[in-house]
């Protein structure tokens, strides 16, 4: 599944009900929210990059989706601590990125974010871990909904049954 069909998924699903429109083109991840109006927009064409954004709207409150970016600041260069404190609220996200990319045929590969992480290997597993814990439970409302529409469009309809068995993301 390319990246305009990934938007034409989403928008389907949520333009109307959310007032929110996936876009790509970016030079950088960005949400946006104006009276009513709200955007999100991913780097350039790249399917991975519209799915993440797409996770991170889907694990949002909705007080959160009144918020430039949600409230969050993005960071390029951390302190050790904010590294961790980065990681362990990417875990979610990355984690529902990668049930939408197997949903959508999608190369899945984790992102620490930062050249100098040395705990790579343990926020894989966190990332892992998390997934097996939607796989489990289910996800949220709008992440089975955009799930399954992708899996429909791609015939993958065993994308939750596949995150058992995939051993390391990225790998």
């Amino acid at each position: 599944m390319n990246s305009v069909e990934i938007i034409k998924v989403f928008n389907e699903l949520f333009a109307d009900e959310y007032q929110t429109q996936l876009i790509g083109g970016g030079d950088e991840p960005f949400y946006r929210c104006e009276q009513n109006y709200y955007q999100i927009c991913f780097r350039h064409d790249y399917e991975s990059s519209a799915l993440h954004e797409v996770a991170h709207w889907c694990i949002a409150s909705a007080e959160r989706r009144q918020q430039i970016d949600y409230g969050y600041w993005y960071k390029e260069c951390r302190s050790v601590k904010e590294q961790q404190e980065f990681q362990c609220f990417e875990r979610r996200p990355q984690a529902l990125e990668w049930i939408f990319s197997i949903a959508a045929g999608v190369h899945f590969r984790v992102s620490v974010d930062s050249f100098e992480a040395n705990n790579v290997e343990e926020f894989k597993k966190g990332v892992q871990n998390e997934a097996l814990e939607f796989a489990r439970t289910g996800l949220l409302k709008r992440a089975q909904r955009f799930a399954d529409a992708l899996s429909k469009k791609t015939g993958r309809d065993d994308y939750m049954q596949e995150a058992y068995y995939v051993e390391r993301p990225g790998a």
